[in-house]
């Protein structure tokens, strides 16, 4: 049961199934914005929403399944965690004030591409192991805007109370300056009023945030993704290396004689132990 149940999980029909099935979930999500299309087809769109939720339903007592007397080890991957949590998520009965939470939770069943598709796993991991270094960054980035916004505040507060009335305005208008948003708009007012001092702080300002430290983001990503490929190509290297499987199944062979000298001195402990208790 549980090989045949391994089998279609791991099959390519079956996951490109499933990638359809998503994918017909998200346009069903999009098409239930649609308040005119609601009141005509309520009932097909609930149909086939449930329909969807069966699906993913049995995909994962599927791969439950293919874990034999060991479901539990389903769990052990992040991913089918993820996948579970939004299945869980969308079959809990609620309504009523809390009907929008169960449209957004619909709407995050596009979500499972993620699992899905390797590509994007990859990414995604890539963007998770970045984010202990984009910490620091993100620190380095914050000092550098409240040391702006104190200084923009005391050259152009009393002359811009719109763009540097205040930290919170200041702040607000740093982050349009570094998305170079209409920036100028800030700018030529600012230039108006102290010509040299708003030269120079738009400029270190501009530099500082927006060539360096973003560019610094885009690579420290970059370098997680050459990370997450290094591993991926290791592990496909471990599985296609005919020494390297040896290796493996020797290191395994040991580890299982081990286990039967254990189990044997278990049992001789016991047996003397019986011994002297009689």
């Amino acid at each position: 049961m549980s090989r045949t149940a391994k089998r279609i999980a791991d099959s390519k029909l079956f996951h490109s199934a499933i990638i359809a099935v998503i994918l017909f979930a998200g346009i069903l999500a999009g098409v239930e914005t649609n308040a005119a299309l609601v009141e005509r087809h309520g009932l097909v769109l609930r149909v086939l929403d449930a329909t969807v939720l069966a699906v993913f339903i049995a995909e994962i007592a599927l791969k439950l399944a293919a874990h034999g007397c060991r479901p539990l080890d389903y769990f052990r991957d992040g991913w089918n965690v993820f996948d579970f949590t939004i299945v869980a998520l969308c079959v809990l009965p609620i309504g009523g004030p809390f009907a929008a939470v169960l449209r957004l939770v619909r709407v995050l069943r596009l979500l499972r591409l993620v699992t899905a598709l390797p590509k994007l796993q990859l990414l995604v991991g890539a963007l998770l192991k970045s984010l202990g270094s984009m910490g620091y960054v993100s620190v380095l980035l914050g000092l550098i805007f409240y040391i702006y916004a104190v200084a923009g505040v005391h050259l152009f507060g009393r002359q811009m109370p719109e763009d540097f009335g205040s930290m919170s305005v200041a702040l607000m208008s740093l982050f349009q300056i570094i998305t170079l948003d209409n920036w100028s708009d800030i700018f030529n007012p600012a230039q108006a009023v102290a010509p040299i001092a708003a030269g120079v702080y738009f400029v270190s300002f501009i530099l500082l945030g927006t060539m360096i430290l973003l560019n610094l983001f885009i690579g420290i990503v970059m370098n997680s993704m050459s990370e997450m490929h290094a591993e991926l190509d290791q592990q496909k290297e471990v599985v296609r290396d005919p020494a390297k499987k040896c290796s493996v199944l020797s290191e395994l062979t040991t580890l299982e004689r081990q286990l039967d000298c254990v189990k044997s001195q278990l049992k001789s402990l016991r047996a003397n132990l019986s011994q002297t208790t009689s």
